[in-house]
């Protein structure tokens, strides 16, 4: 008789066991989560990729400095209109006393005629002291506080035109990407539509119901849409590329993009006005006529400095002096000071003021006729914009009805030749028409959204 012995485990055991398997399920199921995690591409939508650009612009942070380099300007400005205050102390040590001459009978009244030299002053001096002035009157110190609040006003304008060219671009760039999305699934359900009629020819022709000839053209129609769609798909690698560059996002990463192209119409009233309107809130041409204000400015400084300047001082010091190095005390010092005004007046400088005033009579001369011209030419572009937006809107509508007549002409394309009353040149010739009727109205829709783009950055929709 045999028997077999069988080791069972103990509780403990068993429980270790249990508890350890269970760790390493949670910690796989972790890690297939993180890889999980890891493994999903970033979901961009257009406020997202807005938001980014206007982070990592380094156009608009250079704006933003320079705006904030206006706003120290206007501090300087304002500085040379208040009082300076100075303290200076010296100390000087006399290798060789400095004399004056008497004559020799003020010594000797037997010396007759004759000269002594007689030294003054001591081995040591100490001086120490306060200055104070301010201007009472300067034409050039009070235009140019209100020249740097000029120029403080055109950098915050320049600030708002890079705020609304970033937005636009990126626009520009996540509307492409979206285009070249819905081109390629047009593309694939063209071809999708290619390859469900080239199904239904192979079966009938295997049923002797339709010619080789038919079977050749369905083969043909659907080997050349693939090229098409293959050259849709690099048109999206493309333009995902380039939002990525814009957006200093790496190559690498991989982005989903969220949001489709929607026909939304511009404002009546926006396109109605947009001339006037363009005029009064483009940054850019504000801050053309900020700039041209500041020319103004510096001729008037320029002709300031032919008017008097009339300041204010004061002086206190103490002044002490001894022999002895070393050997002084707060009771060896005296006090002195003084207040007074002075008045200067430029007579001739080699007319250099005049020279200076022309010069800058002919750059105000200057910035007058680029503000002329950028104003022309925005409200020159603001036209092209209108035309475009109404050309693109009536492809729009037309393109929606063609659209629909397209996909009832493939159906009844389809269904005829299946009934055997059409022929495959028939189904060809209408799947072409759908496609080429679904592009065209995609395109026109960009077309209109990209145009309303430019429009509010002409108009400076957009701002911090």
């Amino acid at each position: 008789m045999v028997f077999c012995e069988m080791s069972i485990p103990n509780q403990n055991q068993t429980e270790r066991g249990m508890l350890f398997h269970r760790a390493v399920i949670a910690f796989l199921g972790l890690l297939c989560l993180s890889t999980l995690v890891v493994a999903q591409p970033r979901v961009l939508t257009l406020e997202n990729a807005i938001s980014i650009a206007l982070e990592n612009n380094r156009e608009l942070e250079m704006a933003r400095l320079e705006m904030t380099k206006a706003d120290y300007q206007v501090n300087e400005a304002y500085g040379t209109a208040l009082p300076t205050v100075s303290a200076a102390g010296t100390y000087t040590r006399m290798l060789k006393k400095q004399v004056f001459f008497l004559p020799a009978r003020f010594m000797d009244p037997d010396a007759g005629e004759g000269v002594i030299p007689v030294e003054v002053g001591s081995d040591n001096s100490y001086r120490f002291g306060f200055e104070a002035s301010q201007v009472l009157f300067n034409a050039a110190v009070f235009t140019g506080v209100g020249t740097a609040r000029i120029y403080r006003d055109a950098a915050q304008h320049m600030y708002r035109e890079t705020w609304n060219k970033t937005v636009t671009d990126v626009q520009k760039g996540f509307y492409g990407v979206l285009l070249a999305r819905e081109a390629l699934t047009l593309m694939r359900a063209s071809l999708q539509n290619a390859e469900d009629n080239l199904r239904n020819v192979e079966v009938m022709h295997a049923q002797g119901i339709v010619s080789e000839y038919d079977l050749i053209r369905a083969q043909v129609q659907t080997d050349n849409i693939r090229p098409r769609v293959i050259e849709a798909e690099r048109s999206v690698t493309l333009a995902t590329n380039g939002l990525k560059l814009m957006l200093g996002i790496p190559p690498e990463e991989k982005i989903a993009f969220e949001g489709k192209l929607e026909f939304i119409p511009v404002e009546d009233v926006m396109i109605e006005q947009a001339e006037a309107l363009v005029v009064e809130k483009n940054a850019s041409l504000k801050a053309l006529q900020e700039q041209t204000r500041v020319n103004e400015k510096i001729v008037t400084i320029y002709k300031s400095e032919s008017l008097p300047t009339l300041s204010a001082f004061g002086s206190y010091t103490w002044l002490a002096e001894n022999d002895q190095l070393g050997r002084i005390s707060t009771n060896d010092f005296i006090s002195t000071s003084l207040v007074g005004i002075s008045l200067n007046l430029n007579l001739f400088n080699g007319l250099q003021t005049t020279a200076r005033v022309d010069q800058a009579q002919v750059d105000y001369m200057k910035a007058r006729e680029q503000f002329s011209a950028t104003k022309d030419a925005l409200v020159t572009g603001v036209q092209n914009i209108r035309y475009r937006l109404e050309e693109a809107q009536r492809r729009i509508e037309s393109q929606t009805r063609t659209v629909d007549q397209a996909e009832k002409g493939y159906r009844i394309a389809v269904t005829r030749y299946q009934s055997g009353s059409g022929t495959q040149l028939e189904v060809n010739d209408a799947d072409l028409a759908l496609l080429q009727a679904r592009v065209n109205r995609v395109q026109a829709i960009y077309d209109y959204t990209v145009a309303k783009s430019d429009l509010e950055q002409l108009l400076s929709i957009h701002h911090p």
